[in-house]
């Protein structure tokens, strides 16, 4: 399991549980249940980190604390 920041949510709109990762750009994760979609945003967190590791970009360290609230 990852540091990172987790923002969990229910979306009514896309009737599913929404993970927000506030500190890696772009990183988000659904699902049908809280932890599915806990499992999803995992596996996207692991995915996002070595997509920026293939392209050469900075990973950025987990603060461990909410930064943008």
């Amino acid at each position: 399991m990852s540091n990172y920041e987790l923002i969990i949510y229910w979306s009514k709109q896309e009737e599913a549980f929404m993970v927000e990762v506030p500190e890696l750009p772009v990183c988000m994760a659904d699902g049908a249940t809280y932890e599915e979609a806990l499992a999803k945003a995992q596996e996207v967190i692991q995915e996002w980190i070595e997509t920026a590791k293939t392209l050469g970009r900075p990973i950025l360290e987990a603060k461990g604390q909410l930064l943008f609230a």
